[in-house]
């Protein structure tokens, strides 16, 4: 198999996986949320406008899409200054 393959197949995967699985996520809070219920002062919390919303299949598609950019590009650069 192709190293191009190999990652095409492993980034299809990655956005496949975190489409699909994030909606069987727990509805349970997470930490944090848990213990700002425990103290009381959950009713606190300033309400922000997230730009993609709650926990998600996009969510999870994006996020999983900015850590490939991020990792190539790190990547692109590191290759790049070793050619010199």
């Amino acid at each position: 198999m192709k190293t191009r393959w190999f990652v095409v197949a492993g980034v299809l995967v990655a956005i496949l996986l975190a489409g699909v699985v994030s909606i069987y996520a727990s509805g349970s809070p997470d930490g944090l949320t848990k213990v700002s219920e425990d103290q009381g002062f959950a009713d606190t919390e300033k309400s922000r406008d997230a730009l993609l919303g709650d926990y998600g299949s996009v969510t999870g598609v994006v996020g999983v899409l900015v850590v490939l950019a991020v990792a190539g590009g790190v990547t692109y650069a590191v290759r790049r200054r070793g050619s010199d």
